[in-house]
Formats: structure tokens, C-alpha cells, sequence
């Protein structure tokens, strides 16, 4: 190697030295000692239940974070362009006949999403915060920050009560979506975003819970009794009391998940789907409480960091959050993940961040 050869490497791995030193320096985590992971045992017992799931396929579009079903029977839920670029996104529809159409040109990634009784679509839009999009694709915006003028950076995910009233979570009221702001999110372990309730009739916007730990899935119980938020760092769901004496008051419904939960759902009965992004990993447990570790991690090139693993998992809570059945993909062939479980007509269409696909899976 010559010496302009040996100089241009050594410029190199200078600029790779700064990028990570200043990485480095971009996060400030805190320390969090995780809970011991639960054996999986009794009702956690591995099996191979969603190796039967079926593919909807997205035809080049990526991302049906949540999905959303109308009275028709057809499938609505938001994509973006391709499996790294969150940058421009769609709400795509998928008829009865399979038949897959855009029904919203959105420009930006949307995340969950409700039917509201007069037939329009709620959603999480990554640009706009929450919005309202009619049954003719328009959009109008309902907030876009909260009462204190923070503002929605990460939308998440929606369920609206049997009143009209709108539940939504927002991750982040500091950093504006991204991969990279996903993973400092994770790793920072600060409270941050939170639990909303929108009026349709006052238009404005109450916090109910004014932190979460990458605030996700949100589900509004049966009777309006409580709405659940999922804190997916933490490993668990809150639950925020609406009605009887507990009202105003927040508490765990669940807590020490043996997964990354993501979105939750509510049965008929009462009872909830609890879809996981991927099992717990053991590196990231054990990284936790230490900040200096974590900021190196942080700091390494992005093809050097962990990857998420492919493993579907989704769980069925009794209405007071008892397990009572984990389904499971353990070789992630079938469902790499299930970020939203949504039931209809005798299946679950389970969702992901980064796949091409919606599956299918039939319930016994």
C-alpha cells in the first residue's frame, strides 16, 4: 500500500471515529434494569400456532403498521415506499376481491388507524399528527399537539370509544420520526410522549397520561370502563381508568411481557389482541442499565448494530390482562412480526413496520 493509499484509509477511519464520537455524544440514555424474563412456560409455551398464516400480498408497498377493517369487509392501512424508506407513504385499500387500490395519497408514513361511526378513517399520520380522512380520500387534520403545545412528532396508534371520543398515544414530543430515532428512543429509556383523548365535539385535546416509554398500541375497553397504552420499552400496558372510582387514575395492566409489544385490540368479548414487533433480546436486557454501553452501541454504523429478529408472536389477555393463549412463529417465516392484531369475519390480519405483506391467519 502506497502512501496515498495508507492517507486515504486513515482519513477514512478518522471519519468514522468522528461520526461515531459524535453519534456518541447525540444520545442521553438512562440506566433501566430490566425485569427477569419470563420462561416461556404454561401459557407462554412456544408452538408453531401462526405457521399457518396466509399472505396478503402489498404489491411493492411496505410498513401496514395497523390495519383497519370497514363494514364492507374491505382492508385499509398505511405503507411507505420500501422496506428502509419511511420517507413518503399511502393509505392503501384491498376490496373483498383482493383488488388493491390507493385510497389516500397521504405523502407520509400513517400508522394506526379506527373507522369512526360516521365511516371516516382516524388515523396517526407522521406528518400531520392525528387526522380525519373521509370516505373520499380528503384529510383534515384534528391535532397536531397536545393542551400544552407539545407537539405529536410520532403519532402511534388510535381506538375511539363508544361516545365518539378519540384515544391516541404519541412516542415522541421530541424527536421527529425515523429508524435512527426509533433505536435512541429505545435506548434512552426517557419518558416521553404519551396518552390523549380528542373531543369531537369541543375539538380539543386532553392528556391523560403526560409520559410513556415509546407509547404504542392504544385500546379503549369494553363499556369504556378504561383505555390501555402499550409501553413497549418497559415491556408492559398501562391502563387509564375513564369511569367508577378509579376514574383519573393510571395503573399496569400488565406487566414483564416476554416481547417488544406493539398493538393491542379489542374482542367482542371484552377480551384483547396483544401483537409483539419481535421476542426480547437478550443483548439489549443486559445493556440497559449501563449508559456508557449503550452510547457505544449508539455509536456504531448502523450495519454494525443488532437487528431486530424474525419472530411472530401474539397473545390473548382476559379483559383484567391474564394471559390466556400465545400464538407463535418461532422461525419468523410466516409472521417476522405482528405489530397490530386486528379480528374480522373469523381471522386475525396481523401487520409489521417492515414487511410487504398483511397475514392471514384463520382462528379455530
Amino acid at each position: 500500500m502506497n502512501r496515498r493509499q495508507n492517507t486515504f484509509v486513515s482519513l477514512g477511519l478518522f471519519s468514522i471515529f468522528a461520526l461515531a464520537l459524535l453519534n456518541s455524544c447525540s444520545l442521553q440514555p438512562l440506566a433501566w434494569t430490566p425485569p427477569e424474563k419470563p420462561e416461556l412456560t404454561g401459557k407462554l409455551a412456544e408452538n408453531d400456532l401462526l405457521e399457518s398464516t396466509e399472505w396478503i400480498d402489498l404489491e411493492g408497498w411496505y410498513g401496514p403498521e395497523d390495519i383497519a377493517v370497514d363494514n364492507d369487509g374491505n382492508i385499509f392501512c398505511g405503507v411507505h415506499v420500501s422496506e428502509k424508506d419511511f420517507s413518503d407513504g399511502r393509505i392503501i385499500k384491498i376490496d373483498t376481491n383482493g383488488v388493491l387500490t390507493t385510497f389516500c395519497n397521504t405523502n407520509s408514513w400513517v400508522a394506526g388507524m379506527h373507522f369512526d361511526h360516521e365511516g371516516n378513517l382516524v388515523a396517526c399520520d407522521q406528518s400531520r399528527g392525528l387526522v380525519r380522512i373521509d370516505p373520499f380520500g380528503k384529510i383534515t387534520t384534528l391535532a397536531s399537539q397536545d393542551e400544552h403545545g407539545n407537539p405529536f412528532l410520532i403519532p402511534n396508534d388510535v381506538d375511539i370509544a363508544s361516545d365518539g371520543k378519540i384515544y391516541f398515544s404519541n412516542t415522541s414530543s421530541r424527536t421527529s420520526f425515523g429508524k435512527k430515532a426509533v433505536r435512541k428512543i429505545i435506548m434512552e429509556m426517557k419518558p416521553d410522549g404519551g396518552l390523549y383523548c380528542y373531543d369531537p365535539q369541543t375539538e380539543k385535546v386532553k392528556t391523560l397520561v403526560d409520559s410513556s416509554f415509546f407509547g404504542n398500541g392504544v385500546a379503549v375497553s369494553q363499556n369504556d370502563k378504561f383505555v390501555l397504552m402499550v409501553d413497549l420499552t418497559k415491556y408492559r400496558i398501562v391502563r387509564h381508568w375513564l369511569k367508577g372510582e378509579k376514574t383519573g387514575e393510571t395503573d399496569i395492566f400488565i406487566d414483564n411481557l416476554p416481547g417488544l409489544p406493539n398493538g393491542i385490540s379489542r374482542r367482542e368479548d371484552g377480551s384483547f389482541w396483544l401483537g409483539f414487533t419481535t421476542r426480547r433480546d437478550d443483548m439489549l436486557d443486559k445493556i440497559q442499565p449501563k449508559v456508557g454501553l449503550k452510547k457505544f452501541v449508539y455509536a456504531l454504523p448502523i450495519w454494525l448494530q443488532p437487528k431486530q429478529e424474525s419472530f411472530g408472536m401474539i397473545m390473548h389477555l382476559s379483559p383484567d390482562g391474564k394471559i390466556l393463549k400465545t400464538y407463535y412463529d418461532t422461525t419468523g417465516k410466516k409472521v417476522p412480526e405482528a405489530s397490530s392484531v386486528e379480528e374480522h369475519d373469523g381471522y386475525l390480519y396481523l401487520g409489521g413496520d417492515l414487511i410487504d405483506h398483511i397475514g392471514k391467519y384463520k382462528l379455530d
